[in-house]
């Protein structure tokens, strides 16, 4: 058997078994229950059983953007005239989180220099409020652990998405979004549409690919839609089915990522990840509260747009909250885009590279 054909059936037989984590975690009612089902899940073998995988397997990161692409292209459709009209009101808010994103960096620097005892690149970069692929690619070329910076960059997502609509949940006293059953669609989807968004997802990608932007699987698609749905030259909606799907193969790409890692630092990297997150939500509530008042939007829908986490899931909470979910993705893109302009910033610069005999 060639290394294709092996690299395929492994690729299916974790993706299989992620679908399955997610189909008990949607019996379970969990949030975001299809990427974190499979994530747990594929993490729970990857630990255990990583005899059985290939010597330092990766998952086809261009096979997994492909289905970032789609969700991409999903959000993108929630970009309508009415919420680029609302633009002005976001004025104070997006003026906060050009304060928050810094501000969140050197706390969270703190917390991995001075707590974790992490050398001062991967401090720095394992702090970064967004960006993951980007903040572990520029982290590498600083000298930083690759492998605690990227078990510590999931875990901050991983973190956000599972409490912040849990924590959600029990404030409003009943579920929210995807754990709600709340999806982006307004009502049931046929096939009719999926070749204009898959279409739509891989001209994305690769146009904005070649531009070399700034999570291009991510943003190229969900501009793209989005000019497509203002214009009205396309309509673009996925079946719930092909979302789901999607959040399956992006939950076990990264539930691979803890394959190989000690339990001593998982353990670590997780108290971490939790003192980490609470400083940025509760920076972002301070933030929040203020801000509120200028800009006419809920103190919720706020925190939502300043909590670190994965775009898809915050957008989902948004829709259960009655709120245009593509308000919170712009605040969200904005978020990354400033993160990984600032990571390249210092990266060019070099003020946290690893110095000579750090250890």
């Amino acid at each position: 058997m060639n290394d294709l054909a092996k690299t395929s059936l492994t690729v299916l037989a974790l993706c299989l078994l992620g679908l399955a984590g997610g189909y008990v975690a949607s019996l379970l009612h969990l949030p975001l229950p299809y990427m974190l089902g499979s994530l747990f899940l594929v993490a729970l073998v990857s630990a255990l059983f990583q005899k059985r995988l290939p010597q330092d397997y990766r998952f086809p990161e261009g096979f997994r953007s492909v289905f970032i692409a789609v969700i991409g292209t999903t959000i993108g459709t929630q970009i309508t005239w009415e919420v680029l009209g609302n633009l002005p009101r976001m004025l104070p808010s997006i003026a906060a989180l050009t304060l928050f994103v810094p501000l969140a960096q050197a706390i969270n620097y703190q917390i991995f220099r001075r707590l974790g005892r992490y050398d001062r690149p991967t401090a720095f970069y394992a702090g970064a409020p967004g960006g993951l692929i980007d903040s572990i690619i520029f982290g590498e070329g600083a000298g930083a652990d690759v492998r605690i910076l990227a078990v510590q960059q999931f875990l901050r997502i991983i973190v956000v998405v599972s409490a912040l609509p849990v924590g959600l949940s029990l404030w409003y006293g009943h579920p929210v979004g995807s754990g709600a059953g709340v999806s982006l669609n307004k009502g049931p989807v046929g096939i009719e549409h999926l070749p204009v968004v898959l279409a739509t997802a891989v001209v994305g990608l690769v146009v904005f690919h070649r531009l070399h932007l700034p999570a291009a699987q991510l943003f190229g698609p969900l501009l793209l839609a989005g000019a497509l749905t203002l214009s009205g030259l396309a309509v673009i909606e996925a079946p719930k089915w092909v979302i789901s799907g999607c959040q399956v193969v992006i939950g076990t790409s990264l539930g691979t990522r803890f394959m190989g890692i000690e339990l001593h630092r998982l353990l670590r990297a997780t108290w971490l990840s939790l003192i980490s997150v609470a400083a940025m939500v509760c920076l972002g509530l301070a933030m929040a509260l203020p801000i509120a008042a200028l800009s006419g939007q809920h103190p919720d829908v706020l925190v939502i747009s300043f909590a670190p986490g994965g775009v898809t899931e915050m957008a989902l909470v948004a829709l259960s909250l009655n709120v245009s979910p593509a308000v919170v993705t712009l605040h969200h893109m904005y978020r990354i885009v400033l993160t990984i302009l600032t990571l390249g910033y210092v990266t060019k610069r070099g003020w946290f590279n690893r110095a000579p005999g750090e250890g």
